[in-house]
């Protein structure tokens, strides 16, 4: 198994920084030439009008089925349905639909809080610091979470302050992440209402609040109102589970088993975005599955680029990055599924050293 250390990583990033930084203002000419950066309104408008007439279908289907435990069916349906919106509300986010950054910021807001019910300043704030920072100690959120500890010295301090069947918890953490993601649809849906209630500044919050109580307790109240009391637990239980283990799933190769940056330790975009992010390779079904973010380096390198465009940009950088040596990693599904489960398992052992690589081994280099 190749390791990183930090003395490595400095040295690259040193020796490379020139070369890669001229790189990057290259390869944004050649995409820009190529049109790929191009909106695609018919792609988008056909998915903007689709998705509250999918999720209306799915509403009248929970009505007319009524109290059953069939509902458990439709449970699974709406998670799936909405994990999707999700992700149409994360391209407008990009402002992948619209030129008029108002008119994305909007779509977000009915997409996000409206539809699926997530705080779009919450998650604005937190993935614009993802963004910038991919697995940067110290800046980036999604490397830094409660449950689950991606630096040793996470490791350590938690195991320092539990004992017994939970230190035996954090020594094993990779077998429980993808059950822990079950809570992710709570969890995403609790920091949306801390956020718009806190007094960190929040633009547009009583229109997020408004959009957020209509989808929240009219979600619930229709929900009993139709349901059992007991089917309708297990009911919004199967839907949140779901869809918080389809946001993680989505979500979790991208960079999860990627290297580690030091906290003091500037990296140039082109390097910091590619070395960072993982690709999934697969077929287009695989792109509607994934919403796009299995194209993870070309959407960090160009995150306004169109989701239909990510596929054809991948030849070209993935070409690019050949020919001015700096790594482009891609995997297989299930491949980085295990990468990513193997590496959380050995931070969680003690393994010392937070750049280690697990992919440098058995990488594929396009």
């Amino acid at each position: 198994m190749s390791v990183i250390s930090p003395g490595q990583v400095r040295s690259t990033v040193r020796s490379t920084m020139p070369r890669a930084s001229n790189s990057y203002t290259e390869l944004s000419q050649l995409v820009t030439a190529s049109g790929l950066m191009r909106r695609r309104y018919g792609y988008y408008w056909t998915k903007l009008i689709a998705a509250p007439i999918v999720l209306a279908a799915v509403l009248a289907a929970f009505i007319v089925v009524g109290d059953t435990w069939w509902q458990l069916v439709t449970a699974a349906v709406l998670a799936v349905v909405l994990t999707q919106v999700a992700m149409l509300g994360h391209d407008a986010a990009h402002r992948q639909i619209f030129r008029s950054g108002r008119w994305n910021d909007w779509t977000t807001l009915v997409i996000s809080n409206f539809l699926v019910g997530l705080s779009y300043g919450w998650w604005q704030h937190k993935h614009t610091r993802h963004h910038a920072n991919p697995n940067k100690i110290g800046s980036d959120p999604d490397i830094d979470l409660p449950v689950i500890a991606f630096t040793p010295e996470q490791a350590d301090r938690r195991r320092a302050s539990r004992n017994g069947p939970l230190r035996w918890l954090i020594a094993h953490q990779g077998v429980f992440f993808f059950p822990i993601l079950l809570l992710e649809g709570l969890s995403l849906h609790a920091s949306s209402v801390r956020r718009v209630f806190s007094r960190e500044p929040l633009r547009r919050r009583p229109i997020e609040i408004a959009f957020l109580a209509v989808r929240i307790i009219g979600f619930v109240v229709l929900v009993f109102l139709v349901l059992s009391p007991g089917i309708a637990f297990a009911f919004i239980g199967v839907q949140l589970g779901l869809f918080g283990v389809y946001m993680g799933m989505a979500f979790a190769p991208n960079h999860k088993g990627m290297p580690l940056v030091p906290a003091d330790v500037k990296v140039d975009f082109l390097r910091r975005q590619v070395l960072m992010s993982r690709n999934v390779r697969g077929s287009r079904m695989l792109d509607t599955v994934m919403g796009g973010l299995n194209f993870q380096v070309e959407h960090h390198l160009f995150p306004s680029m169109p989701r239909p465009h990510l596929r054809a940009a991948s030849g070209m950088i993935s070409a690019f990055c050949r020919e001015h040596g700096v790594t482009y990693t891609e995997t297989g599904l299930w491949q980085s599924y295990g990468i990513v489960v193997r590496y959380i398992n050995r931070v969680g052992l003690g393994e010392r050293d937070p750049f280690e690589c697990p992919l440098l081994a058995q990488r594929e280099t396009v």
